[in-house]
């Protein structure tokens, strides 16, 4: 054997194995363990680590009391009950376009001109014709007058046969032609005025002006494009502008035949515009329209606006509450509120349970006060917050909550 090798082996007097390195390490296992079962009995006992309760909540919002007083729910769209097309009854190329969408105008206002150059022309020359034909008339009555007088004349000297028949009657054939000729241009007079008139009449076709106090909705056209009456010519367009009248907005509204029979002429409605969520508009029903669709089952009616609001815009979607009673002005803003089904009894006193930050929140109501089926709400409450509905009575504030869908 190797002499280095024996050299280091050393004989002790133990025989046995040490363990104590290992049974100091159980020890502290042990004592860990115990350590960390006392920690949790402890949160177990203070429900921390309780399993959390499954509620349903409804979010806290703002009401307004016209919902309590609504008999029945339709939808519809506002619409101007004045609208049109504004087209030129000419053809022509646009060569002036002084709105654009948004503008307002006023009746007789001018929207647009077209190129009319060639019947300021024609114009022109008609009244050229037309002065001639006025020259034509002064000649032919001079020439009347005179050849009236030179008839009387030897009327009288053929009465004493001082003169021979061919003069009289020479005379007399040129009077005659006279007076005829004064017709003539007088009817040409006419019918050339006539003519000058159909030529203002048309050259004010190019000119296109508002038939309404209204606002412009649409562009259809531009400067440079051809417009025609209804579109007949190729490439042509037919409407300049779309314009509306936006005092004459109105709702109108789909309503089912079942519900027909509760609607009434000037009844009260509300209206809530999709663009404006936040404010409703008092409204009564103007018209119901004496048609059905029977592919849907339902009937037009008509609501108006009480009041009209610049943010109301014709084709807007809506909807409208038709009202049992008409409101009073007090009952005009919302209040903030939540289902009745919230409300419950707690150790003698009434409230209702707020979920928030995973927790059961008891908030006390000391008076409560109703609206219907809804629960007036005040601070500390606030619009959105989750409050429990039916809840269960093993529910205690500070419990941990799960809200379910």
């Amino acid at each position: 054997m190797d002499a280095d090798k024996i050299a280091k082996l050393k004989i002790t007097d133990n025989g046995q194995p040490s363990f104590a390195p290992r049974k100091r390490k159980a020890l502290r296992i042990i004592s860990a363990a115990a350590i960390l079962g006392a920690v949790l009995a402890l949160f177990f006992g203070r429900g921390s680590l309780s399993s959390a309760k499954p509620v349903r909540t409804a979010a806290a919002g703002l009401v307004y009391p016209s919902q309590v007083m609504t008999d029945f729910n339709a939808s519809g769209y506002v619409v101007a009950q004045q609208k049109a097309a504004v087209a030129s009854k000419g053809t022509g190329r646009i060569v002036y376009l002084g709105v654009q969408e948004g503008s307002r105008v006023k009746e007789g206002d001018v929207i647009a001109r077209l190129d009319n150059d060639d019947l300021k022309a024609e114009k022109a020359q008609i009244d050229a014709q037309l002065g001639v034909s006025k020259a034509d008339l002064v000649r032919a009555e001079t020439e009347t007058a005179t050849s009236e007088r030179n008839y009387k004349r030897l009327s009288e000297l053929w009465e004493k046969k001082a003169v021979s028949q061919v003069d009289y009657e020479n005379a007399m054939d040129r009077f005659f032609k006279a007076k005829a000729a004064v017709d003539s241009a007088k009817a040409a007079i006419r019918a050339l005025e006539a003519s000058s008139r159909r030529s203002a009449v048309l050259i004010e076709y190019t000119v296109i002006r508002a038939p309404f106090n209204g606002v412009v909705l649409t562009k259809d056209a531009d400067v440079g494009e051809v417009v025609a009456p209804f579109g007949s010519a190729t490439n042509a367009k037919a409407a300049v502008v779309t314009m509306a009248d936006l005092s004459s907005l109105m709702v109108q509204a789909d309503v089912a035949e079942s519900f027909l029979n509760k609607v009434k002429l000037d009844q009260p409605c509300e209206i809530q515009l999709d663009a404006v969520p936040n404010t409703r508009f008092p409204g009564r029903v103007h018209m119901i329209v004496p048609t059905a669709d029977r592919t849907r089952g339902t009937v037009m009616v008509k609501v108006r606006f009480d009041n009209l609001d610049s943010r109301i815009l014709p084709e807007m979607s809506s909807k409208v509450a038709f009202l049992l009673r008409s409101l009073g002005e007090d009952e005009r803003q919302p209040f903030l509120a939540v289902h009745r089904d919230a409300l419950v009894s707690r150790n003698g006193g009434q409230g209702i349970f707020r979920a928030a930050g995973g927790k059961a929140e008891w908030i006390p109501i000391g008076d409560p006060k109703f609206m219907g089926d809804y629960l007036l709400l005040a601070a500390p409450v606030q619009s959105g917050d989750r409050i429990v509905l039916k809840p269960a009575p093993s529910l205690d504030p500070g419990d941990k909550v799960e809200i379910s869908e």
